[in-house]
Parts: C-alpha cells; structure tokens; sequence
C-alpha cells in the first residue's frame, strides 16, 4: 500500500538482490539513481498500456500539482523573508 508523501505515493518495493544489481548498473548507465531510473521505468510501462489520453490527461494533471506546489514553495519562502526582515527592522 502507498503511503503519502506531500503529494507523491511512496511505494516501499522489495527487488531480489541478482536483478537490483542490473538495476543498478542501468541506473549508473544513465546516471540516475534507482528510485528515479525505477520511476521512470514505471512512467514508461504506464504509457505503453494506457490510451494516450488517459495517460496524458493523468501527466498534465501532475504537471498542474508540480508547478502549484512549487508556487506555494517560493510564496512561503518569499513572506518568510520578509517576516524576518519585518523582526529585524522591529527590533
């Protein structure tokens, strides 16, 4: 079962040990680490058995999250600065 992770599902996959060594060499091949090469594997594999349009309506809808959240990462850290400025001017 997935757990969350902000806004990602964070999967804990066990990969017998001789294929996680061919893993790894695809993986340094690439210049990934696993998880990444494995997620992008796993995009790949969704593509190829999904329509087109369910699996870029599904991207697109990531894409629209990824961005608001970066959004919301740079508002916070903008009025964070500015809250700190506002205590030293205060002070």
């Amino acid at each position: 079962m997935a757990q969350l992770h902000g806004n990602k599902a964070h999967y804990h996959v066990l990969i017998d040990p001789n294929r996680a060594e061919l893993l790894f060499e695809k993986a340094a091949e690439a210049d990934q680490r696993p998880a990444a090469w494995i997620r992008e594997a796993v995009y790949s594999e969704l593509k190829r058995v999904y329509p087109s349009t369910v699996y870029n309506e599904a991207m697109a809808k990531d894409q629209v999250q990824w961005r608001s959240s970066i959004r919301n990462r740079v508002e916070g850290r903008a009025k964070s600065k500015a809250d700190t400025l506002l205590d030293i001017l205060n002070d």
